[in-house]
């Protein structure tokens, strides 16, 4: 079975001009699969954006919950800490800000392969 996912397309992808890919983030002491996430625009990964993020589903729609409630991002395998949970003021939107060094990425595509097959 494979899952199929599609870039969100909002003001902020069109404020990043409107280019955007599909990042594996794992943790970067242990290698473990942390988020899938839609990066938009060029620059360093700073922060993970909650309405951004697409597995697991623990952590989908966490802009609906409120930021007192969400725990700090922490590796499942190894528990260290990657982020914090914040708002970014500038655009008034819920995410993680990553500490540094904690996470590594990869490109992936928009078909991925579940992996319960």
């Amino acid at each position: 079975m494979q899952q199929k996912f599609t870039f969100k397309r909002d003001k902020y992808k069109k404020a990043r001009g409107g280019y955007s890919r599909l990042l594996n983030i794992y943790c970067k002491k242990c290698k473990n699969f942390i988020v899938l996430y839609q990066k938009d625009g060029p620059g360093n990964l700073k922060r993970l954006y909650f309405d951004r993020i697409f597995l697991p589903k623990n952590l989908i729609n966490l802009q609906h919950e409120k930021l007192d409630s969400i725990p700090n991002l922490k590796c499942n395998k190894c528990k260290r800490a990657l982020g914090m949970p914040e708002i970014y003021k500038k655009e008034n939107r819920k995410s993680f800000r990553l500490f540094q060094d904690a996470v590594s990425k990869k490109v992936t595509k928009l078909i991925i392969k579940d992996k319960n097959n």
